[in-house]
This record gives C-alpha cells, sequence and structure tokens, in this order.
C-alpha cells in the first residue's frame, strides 16, 4: 500500500518529531542486486538502489536486465544515451552485431572517447555523435522495434549502482514507433536539438487501456505540457527531480499550492548546491514541501506523480537546457498501478531527504 496525501502529512509529522517509519508495500517485485523491478503485461519498472549492500559488486542491477533483452534481440537494437560505460551492455550490444543484429548508437560528443564506446567503434557498431553545443541528454533503447526502455538512467556505472534512478520498460510497437522516429532524425537525418521536427507517429495512444504520451524536446513543447498536466492536479504533485530551475513549472506547482493541492518533492542536493536559478526556495517559501536528497552521490529522477493517477518520466530535467537545446524524451502514463511504484520510490527517497 502507498501513502496517500492524508497518511503522508502525517508521516512528515513524526518524521520531524524524530520518529522511525517503515513503508509497506503492497506488491511483489523481483530485487536483483543494486535494484528492484516491478512488472505488469506491458511493462517493468526498474530502481536502482544504492543503499543495497550489493549495489558494489557493479553486477545485476537494471543494466543486467538491459543486457538480456538486448541477449534477445533479433532484429534491431537503437541506443540513444548521453554517458556510456557499462561492460554488461558493451558486451550485450558487440554480441548482438556479431551474430547479425543492426546495431546503431547515438550519444553525446563530448562522451565519445569513453572506452566502452570507442569498443562499440572499434566492433564495428555504428556510433553517431551530435557534434553541437546542446547536449543529446536521451537515455533510451528500442528492441527490435517492439520495446522501448527508458526513463532517467544513463548507461553507466554510476548511474546503475550509485545515483537514484528509473528505468522503464515498455513493450509497444507504437511507442517504440515514436522513439524509432526521434532516433532515424538523429542518426539518418542528423537533425538535433532546435532543428529536430515534431513529428511523433502516435504522441497519445491507448495501451491496454492506459494513456500513454511521449514528447521529444525541444520540438513537443514539453514544459507546456508538464505545466497542464500539473495544473489540473486535484489533490497531490509529487516530484522528484535532479535539475529543476523552470519557472513555469515551478509557477503552475506554486498554484496547485495556493488551491490546497499537497506539493511535495526532493531535489539532488549537489545541483541545489551548485546550479544557479534553482527553484528550491521559491518553491519552500511558496508553502511546498521540499527537501535536499540524502544519497552522497546524486539523486538524478525526473519523475513528476499527480494525484497518485498519472506518472511523468524520461530524461528531461525541469531547466530551460532541456526545454530549448538539449534532446529530450519524457513518457506519460495514466496509470493508478505504475503510480503506486513511483511513490513508494518517492517516499523512500522522501525519507531519507535532509529536512
Amino acid at each position: 500500500m502507498f501513502i496517500g496525501k492524508a497518511a503522508l502529512l502525517v508521516v512528515m509529522v513524526m518524521i520531524a518529531a524524530g520518529c522511525v517509519i517503515d513503508v509497506p508495500a503492497d506488491v511483489s517485485t523481483h530485487t536483483p542486486n543494486g535494484g528492484t523491478a516491478v512488472s505488469d503485461d506491458w511493462y517493468t519498472i526498474y530502481f536502482t538502489d544504492p543503499d543495497d549492500p550489493s549495489a558494489r559488486t557493479y553486477r545485476g542491477g537494471p543494466d543486467a536486465a538491459l543486457a538480456e533483452a538486448i541477449d534477445e534481440a533479433r532484429l534491431s537494437v537503437d541506443v540513444a544515451v548521453h554517458d556510456f560505460n557499462l561492460w554488461s551492455l558493451r558486451n550485450a550490444l558487440i554480441e548482438a552485431h556479431q551474430r547479425g543484429v543492426s546495431v546503431r548508437v547515438v550519444t553525446e560528443s563530448d562522451n565519445l572517447d569513453r572506452t566502452e564506446l570507442q569498443e562499440l567503434i572499434e566492433s564495428g557498431i555504428p556510433v553517431l555523435g551530435d557534434r553541437r553545443e546542446g547536449r543529446m541528454h536521451n537515455k533510451f533503447a528500442i528492441i527490435d522495434r517492439q520495446q522501448v526502455w527508458s526513463g532517467s538512467m544513463n548507461f553507466t556505472v554510476s548511474e546503475g549502482y550509485q545515483n537514484n534512478n528509473n528505468l522503464f520498460e515498455v513493450r509497444s510497437s507504437r511507442l517504440a514507433e515514436n522513439y524509432l522516429a526521434e532516433f532515424d532524425e538523429m542518426f539518418v537525418e542528423d537533425r538535433f536539438g532546435p532543428g529536430s521536427p515534431s513529428d511523433t507517429p502516435h504522441p497519445v495512444f491507448s495501451l491496454d487501456g492506459t494513456r500513454v504520451e511521449a514528447y521529444f524536446a525541444p520540438e513537443d513543447g514539453t514544459a507546456a505540457r508538464l505545466v497542464e498536466l500539473i495544473s489540473q492536479a486535484d489533490e497531490s504533485v509529487y516530484f522528484m527531480v535532479y535539475s529543476f530551475t523552470s519557472d513555469e513549472i515551478a509557477a503552475a506547482m506554486l498554484e496547485r499550492v495556493q488551491a490546497g493541492v499537497m506539493v511535495a518533492g526532493v531535489f539532488d542536493a549537489s545541483q541545489y548546491r551548485s546550479n544557479t536559478g534553482t527553484e528550491f526556495e521559491r518553491l519552500l517559501s511558496g508553502g511546498a514541501i521540499v527537501r535536499l536528497d540524502g544519497n552522497p552521490d546524486k539523486m538524478h529522477h525526473k519523475v513528476i506523480i499527480i494525484d497518485e493517477e498519472i506518472v511523468i518520466t524520461g530524461s528531461y530535467n525541469f531547466s530551460a537546457s532541456a526545454e530549448e537545446h538539449n534532446d529530450e524524451n519524457t513518457m506519460v502514463f495514466h496509470n493508478a498501478h505504475i503510480a503506486t511504484q513511483y511513490l513508494e520510490e518517492f517516499e523512500k527517497i522522501f525519507l531519507q531527504a535532509q529536512k
């Protein structure tokens, strides 16, 4: 069972009083080394768990599941990732290439000197850097044009085992078509950032009764859609985010606070200390309940949970860079069960956060 609005208020009061809280769960989870996974008919959600002692083995985390999926690929694997050094994925991609699977990679040019990326190139896998000032900030893989793996997790050791992240696998040909169109804009047409057209084939569709939305920045006006969703919140807006400097998203949250909606969130502490323009103080003074994360490394999520029914996740930080310059992706799921899983992750991170 996840904590609802009233219960979360009680939790906050008890934390303030120095009490210890155990958060119950009502879902079965598989726990690999350094992470958790929750699966349903058409999706699986993976969360890293830096607090798990087994995470220090750097084996068996969310990357292991993605590597296994790549091992089962028969036609194609397309990867767009900001940073890459996980040997599990390096090995899986090289082996897929060697057995005749089409493997293509797009990455941020600043990270092309990574040993693992160079090893992909040496094996014959085509790897394209973005070669521009804005960042190729996506973190997604498309397998056999049937699976999409996306979320906040770069394909690196620190991201998979030291930082808080989520990786969301969706088994849907329509979502894969959306992501493949974005991938081909970069890899085939060499169109990045503001030069990328807004032509997603299925921006909104239904998947087994769940409304799914897909947005790519900067071309799709992601911030405007996030503001619209936040503005429709009736009861609660919970968020956890690495970088939050967007005035318009913060304004939408503060408007909901004034309307009596609970707004609570966790910021990454390192970004708060180093990033000018953070919205932390503005939200705090406006009545939102905000904290700095307790991970000594990074809290790298980019997640919003609305009314315990809607989940927003992807590579998109709440920033002008994400909205205007970087290549980013965002998924929206209107599904209470998915929201439950993300609420449990939020509760864990909130309980560990600094007041």
